[in-house]
């Protein structure tokens, strides 16, 4: 099972690059510690079991009203790929399984 994620600055259009994101298990134990890359996307999260998960993305520098954003998912089938993109302004997110 593959994993990676991507985040927009909809307030500007463009990649949230240098963002801090954090994958952890449910039970708080962390998989991995990662940055944005300039286009605003982490490729390389480890491998996942199925199981139930969360992404946290320290969005502070975009958003003074959402410091962090937290996405809990479930991956239910090991052979699948997993996209999970945040669009972000300084007032409101998104987000959406993505391909």
């Amino acid at each position: 099972m593959s994993l990676s994620t991507h985040v927009l600055n909809a307030a500007t259009g463009r990649p949230a690059a240098g963002l801090a994101v954090r994958l952890e298990r449910a039970d708080g134990t962390i998989l991995a510690d990662k940055h944005t890359d300039a286009d605003g996307r982490i490729k390389d999260l480890p491998s996942l079991e199925p199981g139930a998960y969360r992404l946290i993305f320290r969005t502070g520098e975009i958003s003074p009203f959402y410091p962090t954003v937290t996405i809990d998912f479930t991956v239910t089938d090991a052979a699948e790929h997993y996209h999970v993109p945040l669009l972000l302004s300084p007032y409101s997110f998104s987000t959406y399984r993505g391909s």
